[in-house]
């Protein structure tokens, strides 16, 4: 039995390292100083700015140590600013691993702490900081997905970096976990009100201004398809057949979350109130 037990236990730390091993990890340029750095299927956003890096969130532990020793490779400027984009855990983890960074922004609404870092500084609305010959604007995009998130546009390269509200398309998260579907809405109508060219997304590929665009029609198009499916007495199952939002369907994640996205939208329509 002990034997089995170790045998075990070195095969499950195989299994670990392989998974570990396949992790897909890539640094890309957005711009000169702005670069784009992907953890298997979340993204952030680090900038060189001549007087330090600011980076974003640290995603996991184990990316977040990657990343730095890379910065390193690019850059002997150290890391000065740390800029969350919401608390929820797959982006904000393991931001111990950057170090200790100076200055650590975050929402007014974030908690206490964000995975053992404190922040150091907190906004409300709207704020904007520079960073050698870069400026960070960094907008509050209300309740919707969360209650902290924000956006953040660099200048002057005008590229902003958006988590989770809305992607270069991809349809949006599942059913909408936990969220208020129409101040998600109101979120992907305050990033598309920014001015910038380049779309960061904590998921996905980079877009742009356009593809904000696009993701809030799609919310449009399918809050008014499935209302109309209630109104006219289909039930869930049937609007997960009729409403296909066909147009969409070469954008990422449409096979497996267009029918959830479905039922998390009549799931708020009748909490809401919008239908009986």
């Amino acid at each position: 039995m002990k034997q089995l037990l170790v045998t075990l236990i070195i095969l499950a730390l195989g299994a670990s390292s392989a998974f570990a091993q396949d992790v897909k990890r890539e640094i890309t340029r957005v711009t000169g100083d702005v670069y784009r750095f992907q953890n298997k299927f979340h993204v952030n956003m680090f900038v060189v700015t001549g007087e330090g890096v600011v980076v974003t969130d640290p995603i996991n532990q184990e990316a977040a140590k990657w990343l730095k020793a890379e910065i390193g490779k690019i850059t002997d400027q150290p890391i000065t600013h740390l800029i969350y984009s919401h608390s929820h855990g797959d982006h904000a983890s393991g931001g111990t691993e950057y170090g200790d960074v100076p200055n650590v922004i975050a929402h007014r609404n974030a908690p206490e702490d964000i995975d053992l870092v404190e922040p150091t500084m907190r906004f409300d609305d709207q704020t904007s900081f520079t960073v050698g010959s870069k400026t960070f604007e960094l907008t509050y995009l209300g309740p919707g997905h969360g209650n902290d998130l924000i956006a953040t546009v660099v200048r002057p390269d005008d590229v902003a970096f958006v988590v989770d509200a809305v992607s270069a398309k991809r349809l949006f998260y599942r059913d909408f976990p936990g969220s208020n579907v129409d101040h998600w809405i109101d979120q992907v109508k305050k990033v598309n009100a920014l001015d910038f060219d380049f779309l960061i997304g904590g998921h996905g590929p980079v877009g742009n201004k356009r593809d904000v665009a696009a993701g809030l029609a799609y919310l449009k198009e399918l809050r008014a398809s499935v209302l109309k499916g209630l109104k006219a007495g289909k039930s869930v199952d049937e609007l997960k057949t009729s409403v296909t939002m066909a147009k969409y369907k070469d954008w990422g994640s449409y096979d497996q979350w267009r029918e959830l996205n479905v039922e998390g939208m009549a799931r708020h329509l009748k909490e809401s109130g919008a239908v009986y």
